[in-house]
């Protein structure tokens, strides 16, 4: 079950769009490309998100390369999924200063495990659903969602470990990003894993694309910007 987009908001809802068609928003070959900000408005770094792969599957990609004065940061993601974004396999290989993780998850819904196996030899598994979703496949399920009216319910959601995902509208804001006033929907997205929960918003944009066009992630030395440059 799905909830309405305007059912998840407070009483600025009723202008949420109310799309009814069934359409994906994006298509195979985007490329979006973002700059990343300190919170004094500082530039960072970079990002980019990739949609590849064949019909009738999907590869999503994410690439971060950022960092602070003596801590490097660099984020490689690649997920595939199929045409109904329930996640096959999620490569993640990450430099966070001097922590480096690489690991492979791969999906088994008919087995409805997760296995995932790190370089270091070490594996796991994990329960899952039907149809389960990891983080990258997820925020291009919930760019669908959106483009047809709905916030998906909560559910559990594989990155690493198994995280509970809950997204929720909050408004229809006007932002600037590049430099442009554009109309958004903000979205906050909380997670709860078994030790840890943090939450962040991503601003759409309310055209048919859907595309985020602002993120904004809280960290202890502030809320750092992922903000799309056009």
């Amino acid at each position: 079950m799905v909830t309405p987009l305007w059912a998840q908001a407070p009483s600025t809802a009723a202008a949420a769009p109310r799309s009814g068609s069934g359409s994906t928003p994006f298509a195979r070959g985007e490329s979006l490309n973002y700059s990343v900000s300190w919170p004094s408005g500082l530039s960072l770094g970079e990002a980019q998100f990739k949609t590849t792969g064949g019909e009738p599957g999907w590869q999503f990609e994410f690439t971060l390369d950022a960092g602070l004065p003596g801590f490097e940061i660099r984020d490689r993601y690649r997920s595939s999924a199929g045409a109904q974004f329930c996640s096959e396999k999620l490569e993640k290989d990450a430099v966070h200063g001097s922590r480096k993780t690489r690991e492979t998850v791969v999906f088994d819904p008919q087995k409805r495990v997760a296995e995932r196996q790190t370089a270091g030899g070490g594996k796991s598994e994990v329960s899952i659903g039907e149809c389960a979703k990891d983080a990258l496949t997820f925020l291009y399920f919930l760019r669908r969602e959106l483009a047809n009216g709905r916030v998906p319910p909560a559910q559990a959601v594989i990155f690493g470990g198994p995280y509970q995902v809950t997204a929720t509208y909050v408004d229809s804001p006007q932002i600037e990003v590049s430099g442009q006033r554009q109309a958004s929907d903000r979205v906050r997205v909380s997670l709860r894993g078994l030790a840890s929960s943090h939450s962040f918003e991503i601003f759409f944009a309310r055209d048919a694309g859907r595309a985020p066009l602002l993120v904004r992630v809280p960290f202890s030395l502030g809320t750092f910007s992922l903000e799309l440059v056009r």
